[in-house]
């Protein structure tokens, strides 16, 4: 049973970073939440997929800053939201439990407020083309 569990880990981390990276191409497809998915399935499906993962430029380029200091770029904090708030939206106007709803409304509240609070804004690095003038300023406010 252990080793079945191993291989479907190890099966969602390929998609899961497969997905990460088209969404490194693809703006309309996030890459960060992808890519730590695929970075938790490895680690728990295979010590070699995790290695190999941990030594791509895609994980270096997205991941390590978080892995390593709890930090993100604003734009990577935005297209998380946004994508998880749009995967959140469909069962809560699909659903028509009440109970559902404010669990999902409770959720999003404390995604918001961990993201806000609990995870470091960073600026991006110059040469990747995702800086720009709102995030330089949401970085000064948040270090004042």
């Amino acid at each position: 049973m252990e080793k079945i569990k191993k291989v479907i880990y190890i099966c969602m981390g390929v998609v899961a970073f497969s997905l990460g990276a088209i969404g490194a191409f693809l703006p309309i497809l996030p890459t960060t939440p992808f890519l730590l998915l695929a970075l938790f399935c490895f680690s728990k499906g295979s010590k070699r997929c995790n290695d190999w993962f941990v030594k791509t430029k895609l994980y270096k380029k997205y991941l390590e800053e978080f892995v390593n200091n709890r930090a993100m770029t604003l734009r990577q904090k935005v297209y998380i939201l946004l994508f998880a708030d749009t995967m959140i939206a469909i069962p809560l106007i699909v659903i028509n439990n009440l109970y559902v709803r404010l669990f999902l409304i409770v959720l999003v509240l404390f995604k918001y407020y961990y993201f806000i609070y609990r995870i470091k804004t960073i600026k991006a690095e110059a040469d990747s083309g995702e800086g720009g003038p709102l995030q330089v300023d949401f970085y000064e406010q948040q270090n004042r």
